[in-house]
């Protein structure tokens, strides 16, 4: 199977990428139990095949081993596919899940650019995103140097994630950002009020992560589903017993509309996402073929103005229970 499927330029950058992108996290890291190496590798060549070229990592995922992964699965297809990867955290010193601590100083995004070159197997990283500000080290030396790594032929695109208005400004003055990584979904859209409209203004891209809602608006948990102690998603207050068998209102509303369009819940909110704006690009993350068929079949649904404006309606009548992260991740994001 050799299929194309639409393409969307970030912003107003060279960059163009597959309308639906693959968020590679879970193949490694948070989501545990992990799926077989082997299958991975599988689901990422069919994942090519079906039109996808555009893949999220990030060394902290594993750590390391999600960037490994793709090296081995898409080396041989460089010239097809599109990596972008992720700096700004200090690892466990033991290899271990996790960090220690924010790191965006000039070195060592370089010593992550070089390590991270190694593992996927290439010798230039398409998006290299700041996974995390870090309030230690000036945007303006963190976007410097990015610059100069992309003068030198090792990254192609400078990338921001979960970072405020003032910082997305300063960063773009000295390199210009190809794209905002921050989480956005029917469930999440804060980054309407100010974030989306900078983001228009200067020409930058948005790649929504987690725009499922961790699996949650898939329709596939309810009052019932349990989380292991490892799994990222037990420590998630918006998916706690109580949190989530309130939110169920959004999944529901979500199934109604599914059932008018023939389609399911997670193609709803991915075409909702489609049609908000021609530069968005959502990363919903999957290690099931059938999942990635799913998503993959919201490119070609569409919803029109009215639909859209009812969808959003509802959905501001329901109030969502609980924060999206714990108190923990939250202090790391950037306003």
């Amino acid at each position: 199977m050799n299929t194309t499927i639409q393409q969307r330029r970030l912003g107003k950058s060279t960059l163009e990428v597959s309308a639906i992108g693959l968020g590679c996290m879970g193949m490694t890291f948070s989501y545990i139990p992990f799926p077989d190496k082997k299958d991975m590798i599988k689901l990422l060549h069919q994942s090519v095949e079906r039109g996808v070229n555009f893949y999220d990592t990030a060394e902290v995922y594993g750590p390391y081993s999600n960037e490994e992964l793709l090296g081995d699965a898409l080396s041989h297809l460089r010239d097809k596919v599109v990596i972008a990867t992720k700096f700004g955290f200090n690892l466990n010193a033991d290899g271990s899940p996790g960090w220690s601590g924010l790191n965006s100083r000039p070195e060592h995004i370089r010593e992550v650019c070089e390590a991270s070159l190694k593992r996927l197997k290439t010798d230039y990283i398409d998006l290299f995103y700041q996974h995390r500000v870090d309030p230690n080290v000036p945007i303006e030396d963190v976007a410097g140097t990015v610059k100069d790594l992309i003068k030198e032929g090792k990254v192609k695109h400078f990338g921001l994630s979960e970072t405020g208005v003032a910082v997305i400004r300063r960063a773009h003055a000295v390199q210009p950002v190809t794209a905002l990584q921050s989480e956005y979904s029917i469930w999440w859209r804060e980054p309407e009020a100010e974030i989306i409209p900078l983001l228009e203004e200067l020409g930058i891209g948005f790649v929504p992560f987690s725009p499922l809602g961790k699996g949650f608006l898939t329709g596939k948990m309810n009052s019932t589903t349990s989380f292991d102690k490892t799994d990222f998603r037990s420590s998630v207050p918006r998916l706690s017993d109580e949190n989530r068998t309130a939110n169920l209102a959004m999944v529901d509303l979500l199934n109604r509309v599914a059932k008018s369009k023939n389609s399911t819940p997670a193609q709803i909110a991915l075409v909702w996402i489609l049609a908000k704006k021609p530069w968005m690009v959502p990363i919903p993350g999957t290690t099931k073929l059938e999942r990635l068929d799913e998503n993959l079949g919201a490119i070609n649904l569409k919803l029109t103005a009215e639909e859209i404006l009812d969808i959003e309606t509802a959905a501001s009548r329901i109030e969502i229970k609980g924060d999206r992260y714990p108190v923990s991740a939250a202090k790391m994001i950037n306003r």
